[in-house]
């Protein structure tokens, strides 16, 4: 049989929707071998006897396996061999028009439900990265408006002028308006399941379902509901493919990516951008996702690549049209690349060169981004502590608190809570017991 032979074998169906061939799973079995800094017998053929002859992979080539498909360690049973392995198709819509608005009711509709929904496997979404990646939009599935009955310019015009007016306040404020959000979007997916529009004003529907979706999955994710997070940015994407936006869907990759790396699964990260960088247009996005793949690199400890990574997003930033950048990378800047790499270098283990960019991004950091700025002193507070230097890490974690207090960021609050275990060894270190008070309530 030949590479692309029709088969019905989870582990075939779910490589080829990864984008691997044989050879190239294989090479990737031996990447995770590597990081372990131990070898992999796997080549091509064996990977063909899981696939066509039924051959079980032992339980070492399994985790391997697991690691490349996204899947934690934990979840392995090499006992039960492809009842954990997931299918391609759960967890997300597929990609097309028909699904866009499903798309839309699933994320509207999570915060409805009486139980958490699960959470989306890793693989499943580099699967879907891929979808975007290599499926061009298929056609608006609107025709000629009804007479008398149509969605004109003037109420599109409107609902993009609300929705830029309600992205223009202040984070500490959005708080306040969380719900607007969400009724704004609700209005926007029924008019668009209404189909009663014009192409042109269709497309600018789906775009607007889009930025709107990313908006309101990052309120989700600063609140740590990451179920309804993902939901969201899922749904953006569809829309942002519906509306032929190729750097609104890097964007809604991207931001899953981030999620993932922040919840230490740097893998899926490194596999959802890398096929989101296939299609990325403007320099300024491109740049951003260099930064966050750099981020998922440093963590899975490949440090030629993360430098590269670095490399890339230092060269991008600033280059291209300036009055073209997309709204939401507008914000990137020479602070964001500085704190991020530094972040990387820490992952990589060099404290002193990271705690010095870490802290030249604090001061170039403009005064109106104070979300940003809590989570950059969450962060110099880390680099302190890798220096053993508390006195100082329990006053930018402090500064970090006040901060996520007074803006509402429960993000910003989680990063100095994870950090507090390693304030317990400086018990007497000037700040660290308020610290720990503040922390604790």
């Amino acid at each position: 049989m030949d590479e692309d032979e029709r088969t019905p074998h989870p582990l075939a169906a779910l490589r080829i929707a990864l984008g691997f061939t044989r050879v190239g799973f294989a090479e990737a079995v031996h990447g995770a071998a590597r990081r372990r800094g131990l070898r992999s017998g796997v080549d091509k053929a064996w990977v063909r006897k899981w696939e066509v002859n039924g051959v079980r992979p032992d339980a070492v080539s399994q985790t391997y396996i697991a690691e490349v498909v996204g899947i934690p360690a934990d979840d392995v049973d090499p006992a039960a061999w492809l009842a954990w392995l997931p299918r391609v198709d759960r967890g997300v819509v597929p990609l097309g028009h028909a699904n866009t608005v499903p798309a839309l009711r699933e994320a509207l509709h999570t915060m409805d439900r009486r139980t958490l929904l699960s959470a989306i496997p890793g693989s499943a979404l580099v699967v879907l990265a891929g979808s975007w990646a290599g499926t061009e939009p298929t056609a608006h599935a609107a025709g000629p408006p009804p007479p008398g009955a149509a969605v004109g310019e003037d109420v599109v015009a409107l609902l993009e002028e609300t929705s830029a007016r309600l992205n223009a306040l202040a984070t500490e404020q959005r708080q306040h308006i969380a719900p607007l959000y969400d009724a704004h979007l609700a209005r926007v997916t029924d008019l668009i399941d209404e189909h009663r529009y014009t192409r042109p004003l269709g497309a600018r529907l789906h775009k607007l379902a889009a930025s709107l979706s990313q908006t309101v999955a990052w309120i989700r994710f600063d609140h740590g509901q990451h179920g309804a997070a993902s939901r969201y940015w899922i749904a953006g994407l569809h829309n942002a493919h519906a509306g032929d936006d190729w750097d609104m869907g890097a964007a809604l990759l991207s931001d899953l990516a981030y999620q993932a790396s922040w919840r230490d699964d740097p893998a899926t990260a490194a596999g959802i951008l890398t096929k989101a960088l296939r299609r990325t247009t403007h320099p300024a996005a491109t740049s951003l996702l260099h930064l966050r793949l750099a981020r998922a690199q440093a963590a899975l400890g490949e440090r030629r690549a993360t430098l590269q990574a670095l490399n890339a997003a230092e060269r991008l930033l600033g280059t291209g049209d300036a009055g073209d950048v997309p709204a939401w990378c507008s914000w990137m800047s020479t602070a964001d690349l500085a704190v991020d790499s530094g972040r990387c270098l820490l992952d990589l283990g060099d404290t002193t060169q990271a705690h010095s960019l870490i802290a030249e991004g604090q001061a170039l950091l403009p005064a109106s981004r104070d979300k940003t700025r809590g989570i950059f002193l969450a962060y110099q507070a880390q680099g302190h502590l890798s220096r053993r230097e508390p006195e100082a890490a329990a006053a930018d974690a402090l500064e970090a608190l006040h901060l996520a207090e007074r803006i509402g960021a429960p993000r910003c609050v989680k990063l100095v809570r994870d950090l507090i275990p390693r304030f317990e060894a400086h018990p007497t270190a000037q700040g660290v017991p308020e610290l720990m008070a503040r922390a604790a309530a």
